[in-house]
């Protein structure tokens, strides 16, 4: 498992590293700028997180053209621990992502003060970046391995929307138990909510995968 993490981990990396430098110059930007306009931390919180997770489901690709999926098939490793490889891949570079979020959204809040109305605000941004992710990863893997390669850039889009309604679907039935308003701990429920809902998401698709990838044929 650790060979497949690493092989993982380097496929990723080459575009990893240039999202990170983009990551890092628009960083320094939203520190820079007077946070009076929240947009910009909100932008940047989405990008990060969801980027660095869209990273990661998007360099399977690399494997398919060069061939290197097919002879790990050839190797003494199970299909079951080569899909495992890929989701837990998914959740530590979405821990980057978060990482990343959290140091941009600290040093602005540090330099130019809490700019948001609520205090669960900045919750509710990491809950749906965490959420798109995990949705569009659950979508995306069992897709990529029933519709084939050549088609992962439509997959990508595909999953990376079906993320977004997933967490805005979600988010619309909380908002409409609660027509009058949220208090904060409301809040916080709605947003574990989405969480539970993305986490389960995710779940349910490892098996799911795990079949289709053992069915596959090469």
């Amino acid at each position: 498992m650790k060979g497949l993490l690493i092989d993982n981990f380097y496929a990723t990396l080459s575009n990893a590293k240039i999202f990170s430098v983009i990551v890092v110059l628009l960083g320094i930007f939203v520190v820079a700028m007077d946070n009076r306009i929240p947009s910009l931390i909100i932008g940047y919180m989405l990008l990060v997180i969801i980027g660095y997770s869209l990273n990661s489901i998007a360099s399977i690709r690399k494997e398919s053209v060069t061939k290197w999926s097919q002879y790990k098939l050839t190797t003494p490793i199970k299909r079951a621990n080569i899909i495992t490889s890929y989701f837990i891949s998914l959740c530590l570079w979405l821990v980057i992502g978060i990482v990343f979020a959290t140091i941009g959204v600290w040093l602005s809040v540090m330099l130019h003060g809490y700019p948001f109305d609520k205090n669960t605000d900045i919750f509710m941004l990491f809950v749906v970046g965490i959420g798109i992710s995990l949705f569009m990863g659950a979508i995306f893997f069992p897709l990529f391995f029933i519709g084939g390669e050549e088609r992962n850039e439509v997959f990508l889009v595909i999953s990376l929307l079906c993320g977004v309604g997933g967490v805005m679907g979600i988010t619309t039935l909380i908002n409409n138990f609660f027509p009058e308003g949220m208090t904060c701990v409301q809040i916080i429920l709605g947003g574990v909510l989405i969480l539970a809902c993305a986490v389960i998401a995710i779940v349910l698709s490892y098996p799911i995968t795990v079949c289709v990838f053992r069915r596959k044929e090469y």
